[in-house]
């Protein structure tokens, strides 16, 4: 028996004693799916606030500041409930933003980035949510997951 062999053999035990549920398999292929191969990725390199934010009624709000080398994302968090609002500024600009969570498709269209780099996203659901923000000259840049 070979190396090949061998590992069928323990492939196969595993699929009949101990089978991968479908739903991990799904949530497997929808990360999957996900990916941005190409982006660069703007890590979190500052967080801020989470107490109440002024003019608002309840709710908190927090200030990100994600950063790589030819990026920096700024972006508010704010709400609570089933919902949040994130706004922020992207530099360079950018020409749209996506929301990327597991409960909206995989591939959404983009919303606009103002003149600026300034963006508006309402009705974000709670939870782990990345930006993928495709910037004026065609490059990408996607923020790391972060719990909203």
């Amino acid at each position: 028996m070979n190396d090949d062999e061998l590992m069928a053999g323990v492939r196969d035990a595993f699929t009949v004693l101990d089978p991968v549920p479908g739903d991990v398999l799904a949530a497997g292929r929808a990360a999957f799916g996900r990916r941005v191969p190409s982006a660069a990725l703007a890590e979190l390199s500052l967080e801020r606030g989470g107490g109440a934010a002024r003019g608002t009624r309840g709710g908190t709000a927090r200030t990100l500041t994600f950063t790589c080398p030819d990026a920096t994302v700024e972006v508010e968090v704010t709400g609570a409930g089933r919902f949040r609002e994130m706004s922020g500024r992207i530099v360079p600009a950018a020409s749209s933003v996506v929301v990327r969570h597991r409960d909206l498709r995989p591939d959404p269209p983009g919303v606009r980035v103002e003149p600026g780099g300034l963006f508006c996203l309402p009705d974000v659901p709670a939870g782990l949510v990345s930006l993928v923000f495709r910037l004026d000259g065609g490059a990408t840049v996607v923020t790391s997951w972060i719990h909203v």
